[in-house]
């Protein structure tokens, strides 16, 4: 994705143009669920290949069971999965999702989740989806582990999915996990660095989320012989819509609401997060821009108050305004992506659809 360096490096010169809102599809929330529904049961037997210890860790992070094993229902929003379902069939694969769209959407899940397990550790989070993290209820090792048992059978599940394509589908996934880490490592470095451009933190969040949700997006349609064109369009679809998800998790990790999130308030503010509304905000030559500066600078707070007027600095440097401007953009850039797929235009309205949805997530 090639970024407008005007846009990048002098934020405030001129908003990111904005699209018309509009009514996401009802069937929006069914394509969720549906996809959730094809491949949970996917995952849940990759998981029984695992000891129990693993076993019971991945399936305590994925919402599937409680610390003490009792059923659960708290799994995540399932958008990586609904992805790879709705590319096969954007391949024109109709009749439901094959059995190679349910076992890339079971992939890139897994990959998915690999990433969060690693990730709250890393971070220190305590708290996802309202329950404690992995790491925190059974310890940092059955984290780790359990985050490269979900790897692992990411690469297991693809390789057995039996399509002409599969080798290269397992090329794609592990290139793009490769790009995962990438961004991840960058917004750690990115922590401990004075000034990170806008640029850079861009990339890093085109890296960190854009590329598993290109892939997720594409992933389908290749493992049903999808022509070059058609995973292209998807991937480029799957790469603005990643971009548009990380800026609003960017705005929910400041102003999102617990009950909401499932994380505490201000969480990406107490972790001293360079991320984009931040970023943009201590780029600014307004006065808040120069006052949130100094208070960076000052090492990790954990005052409630000091917190709260980090928040308010960065919404009145334009760090809020610019992000929900370039999410808005973003998303109205993988809708336009779809113009270039030849499948059926009901898979391309439950795309734009989707899109919609998650550009005004509240969680």
């Amino acid at each position: 994705m090639n970024h407008d360096q005007a846009t990048l490096e002098q934020p405030f010169d001129r908003e990111p143009p904005q699209r018309p809102r509009s009514t996401p599809a009802p069937v929006t929330v069914s394509v969720l669920e549906e996809a959730r529904r094809l491949t949970e049961p996917v995952i849940r037997a990759g998981l029984d290949r695992l000891d129990p210890d693993t076993r019971h860790a991945c399936g305590y992070h994925l919402g599937y069971w409680d610390a003490d094993g009792s059923p659960l229902d708290a799994g995540g929003k399932g958008v990586r999965p609904a992805l790879a379902v709705l590319s096969a069939r954007a391949a024109g694969v109709r009749g439901g999702a094959p059995r190679a769209g349910v076992v890339a959407a079971a992939a890139c899940e897994l990959v998915h989740n690999f990433s969060l397990l690693h990730d709250d550790l890393m971070d220190g989070d305590t708290e996802r989806r309202h329950r404690k993290t992995v790491w925190a209820r059974f310890g940092p090792a059955s984290a780790i582990l359990a985050g490269d048992a979900m790897l692992a059978l990411a690469n297991e599940l693809l390789a057995e999915a039996g399509s002409p394509t599969t080798a290269a589908a397992l090329g794609h996934l592990n290139l793009t996990t490769r790009r995962l880490v990438k961004g991840q490592a960058a917004d750690l470095a990115f922590e401990k660095r004075a000034r990170v451009t806008l640029s850079e933190c861009l990339q890093m969040a085109e890296d960190k989320t854009g590329a598993l949700l290109a892939c997720s997006a594409s992933l389908g349609a290749m493992l049903v012989g999808a022509p070059a064109r058609t995973t292209a369009a998807l991937a480029d679809y799957g790469a603005h819509l990643g971009l548009a998800f990380q800026l609003i998790d960017d705005l929910l990790g400041i102003w999102g609401t617990p009950a909401r999130t499932g994380k505490p308030v201000w969480s990406d503010l107490r972790a001293r997060k360079k991320s984009l509304p931040v970023v943009v905000a201590l780029a600014s030559d307004r006065p808040a821009g120069g006052q949130l500066r100094r208070m960076y600078a000052e090492g990790a707070l954990q005052d409630e108050a000091a917190l709260a007027e980090m928040a308010n600095l960065v919404d009145r440097a334009g760090g809020r305004a610019w992000t929900e401007a370039r999410a808005e953009r973003e998303s109205a850039a993988a809708v336009a992506a779809l113009a270039g797929l030849d499948g059926p235009a009901s898979v391309r309205a439950e795309l734009a659809a989707l899109a919609e949805l998650l550009c005004r997530r509240t969680y």
